[in-house]
């Protein structure tokens, strides 16, 4: 369980690193089963439904930078949504009742990988509240050369920047007023997990270590969050719940939003609309 203090801490800035909340077993098997998606991208050589690849991807040289929606491709990643431990730490931050609206497995591989740049989950889906949440599941020890994540403390309480480029959304701040001046990096060792707010300002550069980097991101929202981008099957949206009772009653909070139109030129993952910046923060495109 969560202490309180670390429960004042994320409310005050936003994000946390806690520590050994899988076994060494669970993280192995994490592993295992990761490693054969790597091997299984060889097959393929142009992004597809559930790899996203790096730049210079081949079969000799498999380069996997993204699983997308790894819960429908393995039952491990499946039930570590379900992981109590994991549950119980989001529980105690945003409540009991849970929905999950989305998930991925990001990878940095030894001496590359591409950078995230900085951006606000809550511009890509905004809801009736900001009860949100993403939880990373640490499957390498963060350190600072393999391209950890990064936050600047606080930012969830602030403005929600322009992430549009040339008329269209792209994924990335663009907003000339913004600084990353104050981040932070947030290191945690391999079965700990990082947790975020979702409107707080996160990245992370490239990998130029000897070592991985991978990590599988869980998004969470309390129970009576409903996107405002509205959904399109009750029976489907109920099926997202994780923990509680759904319910026809959403909780609405007075908050700053911009929505993700018009659409991104790129898609299919938060690399391909952020591919259109002609410059990075992390290194000149």
């Amino acid at each position: 369980m969560l202490t309180q203090e670390q429960i004042d801490f994320y409310h005050e800035y936003g994000y946390l690193g806690v520590e050994n909340v899988l076994s060494e077993d669970e993280v192995a098997e994490l592993r295992l089963v990761t490693d054969e998606f790597v091997e299984k991208s060889r097959k393929v050589t142009e992004h597809t439904a559930e790899f996203d690849l790096e730049p210079g991807h081949t079969t000799e040289n498999p380069r996997l930078r993204r699983l997308k929606s790894p819960i429908l491709l393995h039952e491990l990643y499946r039930n570590l949504m379900h992981h109590e431990n994991i549950l119980a730490h989001v529980s105690q931050l945003i409540g009991y009742g849970l929905r999950s609206n989305g998930n991925k497995l990001n990878m940095k591989q030894p001496g590359y990988g591409s950078p995230v740049e900085w951006h606000q989950d809550w511009a890509f889906y905004p809801h009736t509240n900001d009860d949100l949440l993403a939880v990373g599941v640490v499957i390498d020890d963060m350190t600072e050369e393999n391209g950890p994540l990064l936050v600047i403390p606080g930012s969830h309480k602030g403005p929600i920047y322009d992430h549009n480029l040339d008329g269209h959304f792209c994924g990335a701040v663009t907003d000339p007023a913004f600084s990353d001046e104050t981040a932070v990096s947030v290191m945690v060792k391999a079965g700990g997990v990082t947790i975020h707010h979702v409107r707080m300002l996160h990245g992370s550069v490239g990998n130029m270590s000897n070592h991985p980097r991978r990590l599988l991101l869980f998004q969470y929202c309390a129970i009576d969050a409903f996107p405002l981008a509205g959904f399109n099957d009750w029976d489907s949206f109920n099926e997202t719940v994780v923990r509680g009772e759904p319910t026809n009653i959403p909780r609405v909070e007075s908050l700053p939003v911009r929505m993700p139109y018009p659409p991104a030129l790129r898609t299919g993952s938060i690399y391909e609309s952020q591919s259109v910046l002609k410059e990075s923060n992390f290194g000149q495109r």
